[in-house]
């Protein structure tokens, strides 16, 4: 069985303190793991505008947002400049890659991508992950092949650029197993790894999930072998904001928990070099809400045999 780690690394501070914590975690552990960069400006504060959005507040509380991100980084954008994440951190990029971590991109502008993408034309977003991949060529020397959407925020413009940026894979949704993703019955022909377990932040503060238990949580949902027409496999999305730093204990209980349940600790490489891409099944993905998370994320649906509908013929 299969545990690919995803890393979401979305500000400045994330980068510079939580990633280098978590190459030393992971090295101790012997584990792998897929390193998603935001590589533009930090904007972080300006996720404030979500404070009209239902759920918002409830979820402020829950993740203590203060605590895990600093008051610094949530005053970038707002009362204090977004400074350049790739251009003040690309060294420490570059180590993660020098220490045979899979890399790849997550975004230009976290907090852009996350609140602009719904309603966004194609112009705005095929200049949104042209900046990240010019930025990231810049800063590795070689463009990205793997694409993690920040926030799993998705429109059918970003699903057909990553085919057009030539990306390997991608993990931009939510869902149970690797699938081609069919929009509005237009396939995407550039295979999607979702994450298949929730994040710790969508736990904490839920049905009575703390930071002291909640991976005692998640080890109960991973215990029993994963169920999937296309690999035995997990993916757990994870922050370097949050278990890079304080949630860092967290972190390596897990890993020791997942390796006692049989599973081997990858990176979505390790996952998907052991798929066959092209043979895989077509589902249809859409915007949907999921439990924990404010707002809609792209989530794996359907099943799709050519035209025949798989899940309507069980």
């Amino acid at each position: 069985m299969l545990l690919a780690l995803k890393i979401d690394v979305d500000t400045l501070r994330g980068t510079r303190e939580g990633v280098p914590a978590l190459v030393e975690l992971l090295r101790r552990h012997k584990a792998g793991a897929t390193f998603l960069f935001s590589v533009g400006p930090d904007h972080t504060g300006r996720a404030i505008k979500r404070v009209f959005r239902p759920g918002f507040f409830s979820k402020v509380q829950r993740t203590s947002v203060v605590k895990h991100y600093g008051a610094k980084t949530l005053l970038y954008g707002t009362l204090l400049p977004g400074p350049d994440i790739g251009r003040r951190a690309g060294h420490v990029m570059r180590s993660v890659r020098d220490e045979g971590f899979d890399v790849g991109v997550h975004c230009w502008d976290h907090v852009k991508w996350q609140d602009g993408l719904d309603g966004a034309s194609v112009d705005w977003t095929r200049e949104q992950m042209h900046l990240a991949c010019q930025r990231f060529t810049e800063i590795f020397k070689e463009p990205p092949l793997t694409h993690g959407a920040a926030g799993w925020k998705m429109n059918v413009h970003a699903l057909r650029l990553t085919q057009a940026l030539g990306f390997e894979f991608c993990s931009d949704g939510r869902g149970v197993f690797p699938h081609l993703p069919v929009w509005n019955a237009e396939l995407i022909r550039c295979p999607q790894i979702p994450t298949t377990l929730p994040t710790l932040d969508e736990l904490i503060g839920s049905d009575g999930v703390t930071e002291d238990n909640v991976a005692e949580t998640l080890l109960a949902m991973t215990a029993a072998p994963p169920s999937s027409p296309v690999a035995a496999a997990h993916v757990f999305t994870l922050h370097a904001e949050l278990e890079g730093m304080r949630l860092a204990p967290v972190l390596d209980k897990l890993i020791v928990g997942w390796k006692a349940q049989g599973y081997h600790i990858t990176s979505m490489r390790g996952l998907y070099v052991t798929l066959q891409p092209l043979a895989l099944p077509r589902c249809e993905v859409a915007p949907g809400a999921i439990a924990g998370r404010t707002g809609k994320v792209l989530r794996q649906g359907r099943e799709f045999l050519g035209d025949v509908d798989l899940a309507a013929a069980v």
